[in-house]
């Protein structure tokens, strides 16, 4: 028996075998569907300030810098073969150089991230509406939506895992193969009754599902939080914002670790053992190039909500002293008015 579960065979990458619809890019409008019904549910909630048509707006430039910043990032972050820099014509093409349809293969999270928070901080400001407001509400919506892009990486039987032993780890069919000639790979694949043959084998070990990892902690999980537990709290203008990027930050900086990094990048900061391979956990100091992100990423929440809280105060300070100058200017009126009326 296998200590490990074979990728099923009856799920294909295409919607309708070929043609050029995938399962991949249903999941996205999945996910911008259920997170626009989340997002109206909670703007009417909060009686938001804005019409149907800024909503609208909102998400328009929002889907738009999503996309245009996930795919600048992720083919050339990611990318330190520099072809995308070469043929830049390819980051817009979704063929490759044979003419075959490949869609766009290369769309990272962290560049999404930033290429939604310059486009619909342009739009607000054009339109003189709050973009906190909008950041809060979207930010407690949008995570849930996030579960069905990671479930498209898991179809397409991507972003697969670090090899594990662990009895629900996965055989990804396109996973990288090992050399049977190695000593490790034959003492692994014993360990997980997978039968090596031949020595001149290359074999397919099971690896860590990090897709279903991260659809369910950085989707579900973390949907939940914000929307059970922080959605209705009372507080400063950006603190769900704040929230979400450091829950965000922190969950998948853990799942990092399960994750294999990307072939061309490896470990970025390998500061735990730079001989380590990277289709293998051995040490908790080796930093892949999503970790980086995602530190940063955890450092720009906690500054965020630092610095709202800051202006909060400082606002409300303003408002109360604004306030007991105004009742100090009542009461003056009124003991002014006392006293010419005693003259009298």
């Amino acid at each position: 028996m296998l200590a490990s579960i074979a990728f099923p065979s009856w799920i294909s990458p295409e919607i309708i075998p070929g043609l050029p619809f995938r399962w991949y890019g249903l999941m996205y409008v999945a996910a911008f569907a259920v997170t626009w019904f989340l997002y109206t549910y909670e703007a009417k909630r909060r009686k938001a300030p804005w019409t149907e048509d800024d909503s609208a707006g909102f998400f328009f430039w929002a889907i738009v810098g999503l996309l245009v910043g996930a795919r600048l990032a992720g083919t050339l972050l990611y990318d330190p073969s520099g072809y995308y820099l070469q043929k830049p014509w390819f980051i817009v093409w979704p063929f490759d150089e044979a003419g075959r349809f490949i869609g766009f293969q290369g769309m990272s999270f962290h560049g999404g991230f930033v290429g939604l928070i310059v486009a619909t901080l342009i739009y607000a400001k054009a339109k003189g509406l709050s973009w906190l407001a909008w950041a809060d509400i979207i930010a407690v919506s949008a995570p849930l939506g996030y579960t069905f892009g990671r479930l498209g990486n898991f179809i397409n039987g991507e972003l697969w895992g670090k090899v594990s032993d662990k009895p629900w780890a996965m055989v990804f069919p396109n996973a990288d193969k090992f050399s049977a000639k190695e000593t490790w790979v034959q003492e692994f694949a014993a360990k997980v009754n997978i039968p090596v043959a031949s020595m001149n084998d290359l074999v397919n070990l099971p690896r860590h599902p990090s897709q279903l990892y991260e659809a369910l902690f950085e989707g579900l999980v973390l949907w939940a939080v914000l929307w059970l537990l922080i959605r209705k709290r009372k507080t400063f203008a950006g603190f769900a914002t704040g929230c979400y990027a450091i829950g965000y930050g922190a969950v998948r900086f853990v799942i990092e670790y399960f994750r294999e990094p990307d072939a061309a990048l490896g470990y970025v900061l390998p500061w735990g053992d730079p001989s380590a391979p990277s289709y293998m956990y051995t040490t908790p100091w080796n930093f892949s190039m999503g970790q980086i992100l995602c530190f940063l990423m955890v450092v720009a929440g906690i500054l965020f909500l630092v610095f709202g809280r800051l202006a909060d105060k400082r606002k409300n300070e303003a408002q109360l002293a604004a306030e007991a100058a105004k009742a100090a200017a009542k009461s003056a009126r009124t003991q002014a008015k006392k006293i010419k009326q005693s003259r009298k």
